[in-house]
């Protein structure tokens, strides 16, 4: 109709502006617009805060999942010797190795003779797991290559072995140290088996990031780990990298119905006997607990959003109801009911837009400085408690707190603070524009 304003006029935002700026004494609306202000600021802060947490822990899980660790496991079924002893044991290692390297998509085939055995360095005793493996095939594991950390030098692989940094922390042992292994299965008498126990020079200390891992893995030369558990000329399974981690999938695949899949190639050139296990058949369950937990936060802290977000209801209602009497003189004077909802829109509207951008400024710092930050708040907790910090590595399986700032995060947030605000706007800002003019001028 000809003589209405396009929507969100000037006068509109000088309107509503006026009104963000209202007085103490005009209703203490100014001060339920700082209140709405934080309350979004902290909600998006504490929303990407968590976002960030949440893609840094399982990013650093993965990473060091398959940095440290098979892809692909590839093993023998179990049958019995002649002895009646339930063997795993491959015998043509090399030739199968060789044929599983020839399959599309993988990149490192590794034999290994692995045994979970005792460790010991001087009066102090571990469990460790020991990976017979070849300096060559070892050389090309990221983790213990290009670890966090990393104390000697692995070229001396052959003449020693390489453990795990939290092994050497338990055993308190060093580079250059020597480290007791014990093996229950030794040698046969007529008396029994007799336990196998070996020392071994500590050539290189490596620490992956993981915890878990660092605590008990051992890596010892493939034909000394032959000798030493009774496994000369066999291997027990087979280590597989692949490219594309992410295509090896997990049982739920039915890989035996797709024969064109890679692990049922690695099968098929692994033999009759050969079985496989996957790097998502032994985290899986953790990431989708991982998962469920990401979505249960979400869900979480947009229902904080939401809440921040009602203090803006809150504040225009009081808004609407302080400004009746400014409402029904602009109605008088010709203002149209759009043009009444979008001012109070533009209030509401405005004031989750700063608190947005303010929180999503506060949570990106907060990501990127999250170490430097837990630091500081270690060093006041020791201060106060004397506690040794806030973060266990030996609880949480990790040395630090993981970040990862994503953009699809930060967007998410915004997206859903900004969304949550808007939609909650409406309805106060309709009932403004719904306000008749003459029961608003009644009692003036």
């Amino acid at each position: 109709m000809a003589g209405q304003p396009a929507p969100f006029a000037r006068f509109e935002w000088m309107i509503a502006w006026r009104y963000l700026r209202a007085k103490r004494a005009e209703g203490g609306v100014s001060v339920m617009t700082w209140i709405s202000l934080i309350g979004v600021t902290l909600a998006v802060f504490a929303l990407i805060a968590v976002l960030s947490v949440r893609s840094g822990f399982r990013a650093d899980f993965v990473d060091v999942i398959l940095g440290a660790n098979a892809h692909v496991t590839l093993y023998q079924s179990a049958e019995f010797n002649e002895t009646g002893i339930v063997d795993r044991r491959i015998e043509d290692f090399d030739a199968m190795a060789e044929r599983v390297r020839q399959v599309d998509g993988v990149v490192r085939v590794a034999p290994l003779v692995k045994r979970q055995v005792l460790g010991s360095g001087g009066e102090r005793n571990t469990l460790i797991e020991v990976f017979g493996i070849s300096h060559e095939n070892l050389k090309t594991v990221p983790r213990v290559i290009s670890p966090e950390e990393s104390i000697g030098d692995l070229e001396r692989f052959n003449e020693g072995i390489a453990i795990g940094w939290g092994i050497a922390r338990e055993l308190g042992v060093n580079v250059g140290d020597r480290m007791m292994v014990t093996s229950p299965n030794g040698a046969t008498t007529p008396m029994g088996t007799i336990p196998r126990r070996n020392s071994y020079e500590v050539v290189y200390i490596f620490k992956t990031g993981r915890f878990d891992i660092d605590r008990v893995r051992v890596y010892m030369p493939f034909t000394e780990a032959q000798a030493f558990f009774n496994r000369e000329g066999f291997a027990d399974e087979l280590e597989v990298m692949v490219e594309d981690p992410d295509s090896v999938g997990d049982r739920n695949d039915q890989l035996d119905r797709d024969p064109t899949h890679i692990v049922s190639q690695m099968i098929a050139a692994g033999g009759p006997r050969t079985l496989s296990w996957t790097w998502r058949d032994s985290s899986g369950a953790y990431l989708r607990a991982l998962t469920v937990e990401d979505n249960m936060m979400f869900i979480i802290m947009a229902i904080l959003v939401l809440i921040a977000t009602m203090n803006i209801v809150s504040g225009l209602i009081m808004l609407v109801k302080n400004k009746g009497r400014d409402i029904g003189i602009l109605r008088t004077m010709g203002l149209g009911e759009g043009s009444v909802l979008r001012v109070f829109f533009i209030c509401g509207a405005f004031t989750g837009v700063i608190g947005t951008t303010f929180g999503v400024i506060l949570g990106c710092i907060f990501a990127i400085y999250i170490e430097q930050i837990f630091l500081v708040v270690d060093y006041i907790n020791f201060l106060f408690s004397g506690n040794r910090g806030l973060w266990d590595p030996e609880i949480r399986r990790l040395y630090t707190i993981p970040s990862k700032l994503e953009l699809g995060d930060v967007l998410s947030a915004m997206a859903l603070s900004l969304g949550l605000t808007f939609t909650v706007t409406i309805i106060p800002a309709w009932r403004a524009a719904r306000m008749n003019p003459v029961e608003a001028l009644r009692y003036e």
